[in-house]
């Protein structure tokens, strides 16, 4: 798997190579520096283009802890190769920030050299997810491996989503999933069923993004919890899969649950399916619910039949 990864990153050097020349990348002000910067952004005007931060600069915002000096920096830092850099941006994806950690493995994933080889960063935080005892620092490394955007975090997830102790870590492991876009050969389904609702919550967000997520039998188990939010996140992940073969449970919560916001995600879900087997819950609902917001909901529901 990391050969695998090795070697898809070893075209895009060729690539970056053009845009590795010393000055090219160094100069945070254009003005001062026309020919490094034409180099990397071509004829565009100097008053409209970014400033590019320096290896220098990134080192010493990296290290000074202020939030959104770091973020402007490693952002205009994007095409900046440091290898230097590397071991000073790498602990910010474990910082208290969320959007620090996000924009620091987001520069990360961008680097030619020093990250995704044996024994370096990606690799590292892989570890992280895997044995640091630590659990807020293995759920910020699973957090991490989402906007690394590689393979290998995948499986990483996936077991740490089934077996890690901590609710927590497993709420971080779902969420990389999602944006690795991919379900984990099947574990997000099987954390729609954890003692966590938080995790339960969090495995259906995670598989509203990724594309073709295919497992309504898992979802429709949600329909049964008794946290009103896990019930309401699944009429909605049911509502975007078209998932039909739950028009039954859906009409039933539509007129039963006890909690109104399910039972109007529950009327949008049937409006969704389209199926006429619906209309009779729907016309009842519409007049009958003591809710406003439900019965609106049943209405709009019945236009789409």
């Amino acid at each position: 798997m990391r050969t695998t990864l090795v070697s898809s990153i070893l075209g895009a050097a060729v690539a970056c190579a053009a845009l590795m020349s010393g000055a090219a990348a160094k100069s945070e002000n254009p003005n001062k520096d026309g020919a490094g910067t034409a180099a990397v952004y071509g004829n565009i005007a100097p008053d409209q283009i970014e400033f590019l931060s320096t290896p220098d600069r990134i080192k010493s915002v990296a290290s000074s802890g202020a939030p959104t000096a770091i973020w402007e920096t490693l952002e205009h830092g994007e095409k900046v190769e440091c290898l230097d850099c590397i071991s000073v941006v790498e602990p910010l994806i474990y910082d208290a920030n969320a959007k620090t950690r996000e924009i620091a493995a987001w520069w990360l994933r961008r680097r030619v050299f020093g990250v995704f080889g044996p024994g370096e960063a990606y690799e590292r935080t892989i570890n992280t997810l895997k044995g640091d005892g630590d659990a807020r620092r293995r759920a910020f490394a699973a957090y991490a491996l989402g906007e690394f955007l590689a393979a290998p975090g995948i499986d990483a997830c996936a077991t740490a989503l089934a077996t890690d102790a901590d609710p927590g870590v497993r709420v971080a492991a779902a969420s990389a999933l999602g944006r690795l876009n991919d379900d984990g050969a099947g574990a997000l389904g099987k954390a729609m069923a954890d003692a966590d609702g938080r995790v339960k919550i969090a495995a259906m967000s995670a598989a509203s993004r990724i594309n073709q997520f295919a497992d309504a039998p898992s979802v429709t188990r949600g329909l049964g919890d008794a946290d009103p939010q896990v019930r309401r996140r699944a009429l909605e992940l049911l509502d975007a899969m078209h998932a039909r073969d739950a028009i039954a449970t859906v009409a039933t919560l539509a007129k039963s649950d006890p909690n109104a916001d399910v039972r109007g995600a529950a009327c949008h879900a049937l409006g969704a399916f389209g199926d006429a087997s619906s209309k009779d819950a729907l016309l009842a609902i519409s007049t009958g619910d003591a809710n406003g917001l439900v019965r609106d909901q049943a209405q709009i529901a019945l236009r789409r039949l």
